[in-house]
């Protein structure tokens, strides 16, 4: 395995984890979404954690950092960023969690 391939793989564990659980980051939901009924936005934060359908033309590293979901007849989008630990800039190494903030964002589409 590469170097590349190697941090990839690590940065894939760390999203799926984060992903799976929302812990370990920040989970931001858009006007959008939070104008959502409950139970719609309940159902919709569930698909993006059980999330599995993941094709090259959308996470082209392998990183598991972004996915399309649809919910009530609508599209959305959710996408994890890598912040340094005080959120003010990208994170230095988004492979080592002592130095990463990951913040996911579930949008609708047209947010994007």
């Amino acid at each position: 395995m590469t170097q590349t391939a190697s941090v990839s793989t690590a940065i894939r564990s760390l999203n799926d984890d984060f992903r799976h659980t929302f812990v370990g980051g920040a989970v931001l939901i858009t006007a959008g979404v939070e104008a959502l009924a409950d139970p719609i936005r309940a159902s919709l934060l569930k698909k993006v954690r059980e999330f599995e359908a993941f094709e090259e033309g959308n996470v082209p590293y392998g990183e598991h950092d972004f996915g399309a979901i649809e919910e009530g007849g609508e599209k959305f989008f959710w996408k994890i960023d890598y912040y340094d630990r005080a959120m003010a800039a990208h994170s230095p190494d988004a492979a080592n969690p002592d130095v990463t903030t990951r913040v996911l964002t579930v949008m609708l589409a047209e947010e994007y």
